[in-house]
């Protein structure tokens, strides 16, 4: 249950949400019948140690409402009340997701990340704002606004996938709209931008994307990045964040460009992983198995991924001075914590 109310969602974020939080995608027992608990913990736990304050626990993967809710609710026991788990509200429809967050909530969720599904086509703002607030009056949760390409708004709405006044709308009609992650418009930064000069003070805006975060918060104050696959540059992120929270912009700026050849690897390899019609969370899993995270086999559907893309996105951290795994290969699909 939440530890605040509705209408004091918005102070709760300003206070608590200072830092990263990166993504846990569900990890399975070995035959995928079950979840797997021991890998779930081994997880949070991990991400803990790396300085992160949070994990989205991610739900576009074959599972179903009910083990996703008990992955929700070991992962917040493991979690404590330090470490916050965001509910990923991405399930099929209005209905479903009513029923999920609602779910959520009572197992020990601390906020929200609003997604919409993919055979949602609204024609207008209004339809928009009608889903984003049934949603959201289902709860007593904070709410993330998501303005995202992969919505497939931009065509039919806007170019900024959620305009920045229909946005303004939520806020003022919304009260625990507490979080803008403002990717609208991917990969140009304007949302980003706009969406903190116009609502700043009002909301936390969060820059998820890593290579914009670093020289963004070097000129506009920024206290969040949620949600985002932060897990594969391991404890930098959550490191590079506390730099840039002291003044520290030539330490951060070294480790930008420290991690820019993984962050070109990442961006070549899989050019839909942030802004296009899917994300590969095969992918994510592995990248996060190269800095000791569980990995493990996820269910089908899931795309897949290929030795030269494991060998690239390795070598990508290698170049960093990064460290990761060199483990085989073999060691991913099977998981640090088989069961």
């Amino acid at each position: 249950m939440a530890v605040y109310t509705r209408s004091e969602a918005r102070e709760w974020a300003r206070e608590k949400l200072v830092g990263a939080v990166n993504c846990t995608i569900p990890s399975f027992t070995n035959d995928l019948r079950r979840i797997n608990e021991k890998a779930i913990r081994h997880d949070i736990r991990l991400a803990k140690e790396h300085g992160f304050i949070g994990s989205l626990g991610i739900s576009e993967i074959s599972i179903t409402l009910p083990e996703y809710l008990d992955f929700l609710r070991i992962s917040k026991d493991e979690a404590g009340d330090d470490f916050y788990i965001v509910h990923h509200a991405s399930w099929n429809d209005l209905e479903q997701n009513i029923e999920a967050v609602r779910g959520a909530e009572d197992a020990g969720a601390d906020l929200v990340l609003l997604s919409y599904p993919p055979n949602f086509y609204p024609e207008t703002e209004q339809e928009i704002f009608d889903y984003t607030k049934a949603v959201a009056d289902a709860t007593n949760l904070g709410i993330i606004l998501f303005p995202m390409v992969i919505w497939g708004f931009s065509g039919r709405i806007h170019p900024s996938d959620i305009p920045t006044r229909l946005i303004r709308r939520m806020i003022d009609e919304i009260p625990n709209v507490a979080v803008v992650k403002a990717e609208g418009g991917f990969p140009s930064i304007q949302s980003a931008i706009e969406c903190h000069r116009l609502f700043g003070e009002e909301v936390v805006i969060s820059i998820p994307i890593e290579g914009e975060l670093i020289p963004l918060s070097q000129v506009i104050p920024i206290q969040l990045s949620a949600t985002s696959d932060h897990e594969y540059f391991g404890p930098v992120i959550p490191r590079v964040m506390q730099l840039l929270r002291d003044g520290k912009y030539d330490d951060a700026t070294e480790i930008y460009w420290q991690l820019h050849p993984a962050r070109k690897i990442k961006a070549g390899l899989f050019n839909g992983m942030h802004g296009g019609s899917f994300l590969n969370r095969q992918a994510w899993k592995f990248q996060g198995w190269l800095q000791g995270y569980n990995g493990g086999p996820l269910r089908q559907p899931t795309q897949r991924i290929h030795d030269h893309q494991m060998a690239a996105l390795r070598k990508g951290l290698i170049d960093a001075g990064l460290e990761p795994s060199m483990d085989p290969f073999r060691e991913f699909f099977i998981g640090r914590n088989p069961a």
